[in-house]
């Protein structure tokens, strides 16, 4: 929601009203203060009352903005539907539950117990994030303290904990700042990410507004809860009304799937492209059974193969299935429904309604609005080398096709050079993992003793039958000469950083 799109809409229910003054609250009667409130509470699905009414609030457009941003955030829609919907279900984990009064009350139980200890505004606390309900009641009561919320993985080692508390707590934020989310430091030294609230509800507008969320869905979330594919599905799932169910990864399948037993109309999730593949390979048929319970699947983090899309619309024949793009520092930014017949690889659609995306002059994306972070927690220089002029200067390269659909290509510092040839290996990983056998693979550059460097594929798959030279011919079927792997390594696993992409990094760093 920006500023602008308040400015019009007010403009068009009260034309007589100039809403340039300087001091707008003297320029509103009881009548336009009246059409004010219910035209931004019947638009933003907020509640805006006489309490709202200070001449703070009503200074200007933009102050009037705030004020409607505020009402979105998370923990005012929990309190708004603690009080319009108190005993509907907020959040499931296991068998136990929490309904929209209990999570309220949970919440502002806990902000107590932190405010007795000491948290004030502006004050980072920094909390492992157990999938549980914990986490959530933890999250809202920091942030309704007008404290930052600092997130770190459950499985994080003390070391890694305590010098991420150290970090924050020597560090003076700027004034507006919600959450300090640490990136998994795949290119590089992990980095704290500050997102201001209008980041937060930014994101959870753009969600809202592109899928279908609602007071009548589920939305199981199954990966860790400080990356944002997962948190940033609680904000509008609760913003809609709706009800989370939170599952610990899908380590137990069968937990995964008993959650479509609970009594919901629809059900959504966000699963990683390993996550899909596996479902599918081992549940397919359980899968396709709730197709008529699926209102939609997101996927990201990593590129999905055309074949695993292909296959995945089969299951699901009436689900939206989205490929989306985003990131720490600009949260969510565009999306692309595949269940199109199409199956476009590497297509991430259109962006958000909050969100701009230009091409470099070396086709590298630059995102901007209202969601992009204000910077990183004590590191001014990769600031100011990622954060220019308001924008966030991805890695990722690209390109629009005719239709305006955004398409990625790849990411810089991933493009193998062999023997003079620029070799993107997702190219090649899309092409080995339709080939019948291959769970899982990796391209990844090795030394070869003679022709120097080369392409190696690291495949998962069954070594009694694995024929390399038979992938070989395939890939090559499929692809130029150059993008085909010399050399070939039966693996038990593919490494993966805990928010589902190949880590890349690992293997640079063993070769």
């Amino acid at each position: 929601m920006k500023t602008e799109e308040i400015h019009s809409l007010l403009r068009d229910v009260l034309p007589a009203v100039d809403f340039d003054a300087d001091f707008l609250f003297t320029e509103l009667d009881s009548l336009g203060i009246a059409t004010i409130l219910f035209v931004l509470s019947a638009k933003y699905h907020v509640q805006l009352d006489s309490e709202d009414v200070t001449p703070r609030n009503f200074k200007n457009v933009e102050s009037i903005a705030n004020l409607v941003r505020a009402k979105m955030s998370l923990e005012n829609k929990i309190k708004q539907y603690a009080s319009a919907t108190p005993d509907k279900v907020a959040v499931v984990c296991g068998e136990d539950s929490m309904t929209y009064a209990q999570l309220w009350d949970a919440i502002s139980r806990k902000a107590a117990e932190l405010k007795a200890a000491g948290l004030k505004p502006q004050d980072p606390y920094v909390f492992r994030t157990n999938q549980n309900m914990d986490f959530l009641v933890t999250y809202c009561a920091v942030h309704s303290l007008k404290a930052i919320a600092v997130p770190v993985g459950h499985d994080a080692s003390e070391e890694m904990f305590q010098a991420v508390k150290q970090e924050v707590e020597s560090f003076s934020f700027p004034a507006g700042i919600a959450d300090a989310l640490f990136t998994t430091g795949t290119t590089g030294k992990s980095k704290g990410a500050m997102l201001s609230e209008l980041s937060l509800t930014s994101s959870s507008e753009n969600f809202v507004d592109r899928f279908p969320f609602s007071e009548n869905l589920c939305f199981i979330v199954s990966g860790p809860l400080n990356h944002i594919a997962s948190l940033f599905k609680i904000h509008p799932t609760l913003s809609a009304g709706g009800t989370v169910c939170i599952v610990d990864g899908l380590k137990d399948m069968n937990a995964f799937f008993k959650a479509f037993d609970l009594p919901f109309k629809e059900f959504a999730a966000f699963l990683v492209p390993a996550s899909i593949r596996i479902i599918m390979q081992y549940s397919y048929e359980k899968l396709c059974s709730l197709a008529s319970k699926i209102s939609f699947i997101e996927t990201g983090a990593a590129p999905i193969s055309k074949d695993d899309m292909e296959r995945l619309s089969k299951a699901l024949p009436h689900s939206h299935l989205y490929n989306g793009y985003g990131s720490t520092e600009f949260g969510s930014a565009a999306a692309y429904d595949f269940n199109d017949g199409k199956y476009m690889e590497g297509c991430i659609g259109r962006p958000y309604k909050n969100v701009t995306i230009e091409l470099a002059p070396d086709s590298t994306l630059v995102v901007s609005g209202p969601g992009v972070m204000s910077g990183y927690v004590n590191d001014e220089e990769n600031t100011k080398i990622v954060l220019a002029d308001g924008k966030i200067h991805t890695s990722d390269t690209g390109y629009f096709d005719e239709e305006g659909l955004i398409h990625l290509t790849g990411r810089v510092g991933d493009v193998i050079n062999v023997g003079g040839f620029k070799v993107n290996p997702i190219d090649v990983e899309s092409v080995a993992s339709s080939y019948p056998g291959i769970k899982d693979c990796i391209c990844i550059a090795a030394k070869h003793p003679v022709i120097g460097q080369v392409l190696k594929l690291l495949v998962v798959t069954d070594p009694a039958t694995f024929d390399k030279h038979a992938l070989a011919v395939f890939i090559k079927s499929k692809m130029e000469s150059h993008k085909v792997p010399t050399m070939y390594e039966v693996v038990d696993a593919i490494k993966y950083t805990y928010n589902g992409k190949k880590d890349r990094k690992s293997y640079k760093e063993e070769g």
